[in-house]
């Protein structure tokens, strides 16, 4: 099979589909790697380090996928490359179509196989390939929260952790999930006075025994979302559902009641947010003010990290691209449910059920979806 990896263009996006190691291989595997010059640059791989290990750099995005069959990226494919996918071709990468319509209307135009990471889904019902990202991300949340509440960011001008005299911050972190407990770890590690909320009771009796003593769990419903947002200096919105639409957890009307300076850091902001009023931003302009909140909606927030998120993310990834070089798309997503998960359109085709349910269509069978693509 023919792999190809073009260059991240998204602004601020340094990550890279596949790293050397992997490259590597699939070589010798008998498989040819086609990488975008450049691609790797972000994440401080040189091109050099690619053809050593057998890759072919290329200098345009367009011969990547004029002659990959898989290609490996890490977010959606921008507008201005649609028009060199074509039908049959797989396309493995971060979609979140949920909180993008356009984007899977054109995906379904072009027949192309869309396998996405987040939804690719374990045996024991586990999101392996959004993992590692929920990990960064989660942890990358309280960090740039601490740093939305400086005074000069429009936020409150207090210290997460406080000092000895002063109060610490109020952190109530909305999900429990990777993202929540890896943002209430950190949190509580800067010392923060941290409420992590879930609908799980046994997530939440989990929580309760492996985390620090400055953090409490809480059951969350509606009305205790809004009394532990009122009281909140940073709010993380960590809520998510497999290949849906994030739930809405913080209204309007919660917002109103928060302090001016508190800060919203909504991490689920790619499956649409889970606070009304969030938007999607980006690194170079992060935050926005609400009503006096501090909004922080960046997209990507991993990318930022590229030296530590691309190996994170293909190390989780790799496995799953060998396979289907291996096999092909069509038998790999027939012998191997996880992959078949992750196959969220295919020959025109929605082919993940809660994907159709929320643009109202029939979720077809994969196999079916396959043969006409």
């Amino acid at each position: 099979m023919v792999i190809g990896v073009p260059k991240e263009i998204m602004e601020y996006e340094y990550r890279v589909g596949l790293v050397p190691a992997g490259v590597k291989q699939l070589v010798e595997d008998g498989h040819r790697v086609l990488i975008e010059k450049g691609a790797g640059l972000g994440s401080n791989i040189p091109d050099g380090a690619y053809t050593r290990v057998g890759g072919e750099i290329v200098q345009r995005a367009a011969d990547v996928y004029r002659r990959a069959e898989l290609v490996a990226r890490v977010k959606e494919p921008p507008e201005s490359q649609w028009r060199y996918l074509r039908s049959g071709q797989g396309v493995f990468c971060f979609f979140h179509f949920a909180a993008n319509p356009p984007l899977l209307k054109a995906m379904l135009k072009l027949k192309v196989t869309s396998i996405a990471y987040e939804t690719v889904e374990d045996f024991e019902g586990r999101l392996p390939l959004l993992t590692p990202m929920s990990e960064v991300a989660g942890r990358m949340a309280v960090q740039e929260g601490a740093k939305c509440l400086e005074r000069p960011m429009e936020g409150r001008g207090i210290l997460l952790g406080g000092v000895p005299g002063v109060s610490p911050a109020r952190v109530v972190v909305l999900g429990g999930g990777v993202v929540g407990s890896n943002a209430a770890r950190v949190a509580a590690g800067l010392g923060a006075r941290v409420v992590i909320m879930d609908i799980n009771l046994d997530r939440l009796r989990y929580l309760a025994d492996v985390m620090p003593a400055n953090v409490s769990t809480e059951m969350s419903d509606w009305l205790a979302v809004e009394s532990a947002v009122a009281q909140a200096d940073l709010v993380i919105g960590a809520a998510l559902r497999h290949g849906a639409r994030a739930p809405i957890l913080v209204t309007h009307r919660m917002l109103k009641k928060m302090r001016k300076g508190s800060v919203v850091v909504d991490v689920a902001i790619d499956q649409g947010g889970c606070t009304e009023g969030s938007r999607p931003t980006t690194h170079g302009h992060p935050t926005f003010c609400l009503n006096g909140v501090v909004y922080y909606g960046v997209t990507n927030m991993p990318g930022a990290v590229a030296g530590t998120s691309t190996y994170a993310l293909t190390n989780a990834t790799f496995p799953y691209v060998r396979r289907i070089a291996e096999e092909g798309i069509k038998e790999a997503a027939v012998n191997h449910r996880p992959i078949a998960m992750g196959i969220n359109a295919a020959g025109g085709r929605v082919t993940y059920p809660a994907l159709a349910e929320i643009v109202k269509t029939r979720a077809v069978p994969i196999e079916a979806a396959l043969k006409g693509a």
